[in-house]
């Protein structure tokens, strides 16, 4: 069985690397009827200071979705990109589901040790416990 998304998935991407590596491994499964709309959450302080400029932020998200059309160029989905800013960075990834009527979040699992996943409070396993659309984790393409 193939696994097709012929509706609108939200991708999100915390870096370059991560953009390219997900939209690699998601490639393969978009047809004409797919809607992809690349996400980059930008963490608000929520009333403490932001970690970096607000500029320098949308510029580094802009380098995201770059990165991350790369491998999408010949894919015929239609391809959408959005910043997105919220306090809770899942939170925000599934409002925009609602918004956008997403069929699914659709992501690849980053590389990262155990202390990592307790400090940051583990975006994935986030992503699967509270979803308000499915969550689907696609495995890593082999062609890095």
């Amino acid at each position: 069985m193939t696994l097709t998304f012929d509706g609108t998935v939200i991708v999100p991407a915390a870096d370059p690397k991560d953009g390219k590596r997900t939209a690699e491994a998601l490639a393969p499964h978009l047809d004409t009827d797919s809607r992809v709309v690349l996400v980059n959450v930008i963490e608000k302080g929520g009333g403490t200071i932001d970690k970096a400029p607000m500029e320098q932020r949308k510029e580094y998200a802009d380098e995201i979705f770059s990165e991350a059309r790369k491998p999408l160029v010949d894919a015929p989905a239609a391809i959408e990109s959005e910043t997105l800013f919220g306090t809770d960075i899942v939170e925000t990834i599934f409002d925009a589901a609602d918004e956008y009527d997403a069929d699914a979040v659709v992501f690849t699992a980053r590389e990262g040790n155990r202390i990592a996943e307790l400090l940051t409070g583990d975006v994935a396993r986030r992503l699967v416990k509270e979803g308000t659309v499915p969550a689907v984790a696609l495995p890593q393409s082999t062609a890095e």
